[in-house]
């Protein structure tokens, strides 16, 4: 069971409570997100002019495009978090993503500027999404 985590307050950001959490769970993906890039390996299509009803199947793209949103949405996260710190985006990818608190990090800053980074953090990505 899942302990009770508050949500963090980020009206000064402009940030709604519900927009938070979607990119809350939008970072608590990354992993998956990752996981499902390592499995995407094939790289072959069905010869040309094959079709299923009246949509021709282009494999290949179709697993280049996945590839690339999947890289994407990694991207951003860890673009972000670097954007809030640079020495602390390890930290923040860490809390952000594995869900692993503050006191069991061994970040390099004390709580209040950790939090204060995490908060540009969810800003930047804010943006970053649109």
């Amino acid at each position: 069971m899942m302990p009770n985590k508050k949500d963090l307050r980020l009206e000064k950001y402009n940030i709604s409570t519900n927009r938070y959490r979607e990119l809350k769970y939008f970072c608590m993906q990354y992993r998956e997100k990752q996981s499902k890039l390592r499995s995407i390996t094939e790289i072959s299509s069905p010869p040309i002019g094959e079709s299923v009803g009246k949509k021709t199947v282009d494999r290949t793209s179709d697993i280049a495009i996945q590839r690339m949103q999947l890289e994407s949405d990694m991207k951003m996260i860890e673009q972000a978090a670097e954007n809030a710190d640079k020495e602390l985006s390890p930290y923040i990818i860490s809390n952000v993503v594995d869900g692993i608190p503050y006191e069991y990090l061994g970040a390099p800053v004390g709580r209040r500027q950790f939090y204060q980074s995490r908060r540009k953090f969810f800003y930047i990505l804010s943006t970053k999404k649109g």
